[in-house]
């Protein structure tokens, strides 16, 4: 039980916060309001939980934005041709992983430290798609695009219901699989771990590129919401993603923390503004608020 405190507090923070607006605010629990939050929240869920994998390795990605921007316009750009909307996902998701193995080479394959790497792909994609692009929305989308030719109410079930389903696997593949115990033992000791018969390096690279494939796919669930899709989608992605990670008990020290943790950090997050609105409270609190929630965080792993 005291492992996963970090978890079971944050999880006990967003029960907390529920009980209040059933009180305060029970509009908020109208299922409209609710899918709107769920599928709002899907896209960081998925690029939060490859966000964790990296930070568990030791690592940091905050490139995830400018991935997240290329991917919705490849993704809409493909769907713009015609096609199916299968291969519409395999050309977002592979563009993600394409530019995680960009990220991975560089670090694992160079010694690069990836707080430098991914700093510098952040900037050099963003600049690139915004030269590309000149900030034009991809407009004539066909009716299969959003929410995959459903309505939006089963779109969302939808999106919720496949994110889930990602989730879980990562879930059960970073508990139960040798390469999910290959991370921890990476971000634990990676000279260790290298003595074990471990290789940090093919480690890294390949969580660099499940990481861009995570954020592809988060990228398309997020476009698809969308009849047109803004290249500038994805700024700031990278904050939220590191800040539910790191809420959800991730450690920035690395070696520790798990998904379901993540998850509540997402919800946590994710519902402080709608609450903020229901409750009548200024919306300039909501950054401050999720500002002093991730300084608690913080500070509980330094006390921890």
């Amino acid at each position: 039980m005291i492992r996963y405190i970090r978890e079971i507090s944050v999880a006990a923070a967003l029960a907390i916060l529920l009980v209040v607006l059933a009180v305060a605010a029970p509009g908020f629990f109208k299922p409209a309001q609710l899918f709107a939050i769920g599928t709002a929240a899907v896209p960081v869920l998925l690029a939060a939980c490859g966000v964790a994998l990296i930070i568990i390795a030791r690592q940091i990605d905050i490139s995830i934005g400018s991935q997240f921007g290329w991917c919705s316009v490849i993704a809409a750009l493909a769907a713009q041709q015609g096609w199916p909307m299968p291969f519409v996902a395999l050309a977002a998701v592979g563009t993600g992983a394409a530019m995680g193995a960009i990220n991975g080479g560089l670090v694992a394959g160079l010694g690069l430290p990836s707080i430098v790497v991914t700093l510098a792909t952040m900037v050099t994609w963003r600049e690139a798609l915004r030269w590309w692009r000149e900030g034009a929305f991809i407009h004539d989308l066909p009716p299969a695009f959003q929410w995959f030719g459903f309505g939006q109410t089963t779109g969302q079930i939808t999106l919720i219901a496949i994110a889930l389903l990602v989730f879980l696997l990562l879930v059960i593949a970073l508990k139960h699989l040798a390469a999910g115990r290959f991370v921890y033992a990476v971000g634990s000791d990676a000279e260790a771990a290298r003595l074990a018969g471990i290789n940090p390096r093919i480690v890294t690279f390949l969580l660099f590129m499940a990481m861009g494939g995570l954020t592809g796919l988060g990228a398309l669930f997020g476009a698809v919401r969308f009849a047109d899709v803004d290249p500038k989608t994805g700024q700031g992605l990278e904050l939220q993603a590191i800040a539910a990670a790191v809420v959800g008990g991730v450690a920035i020290s690395g070696g520790r923390g798990t998904l379901w943790g993540v998850l509540a950090g997402v919800l946590l997050l994710a519902c402080i503004a709608p609450a903020l609105v229901f409750l009548h409270v200024q919306p300039q609190w909501e950054r401050a608020i999720q500002g002093a929630i991730i300084l608690l965080a913080v500070a509980a792993e330094r006390w921890k």
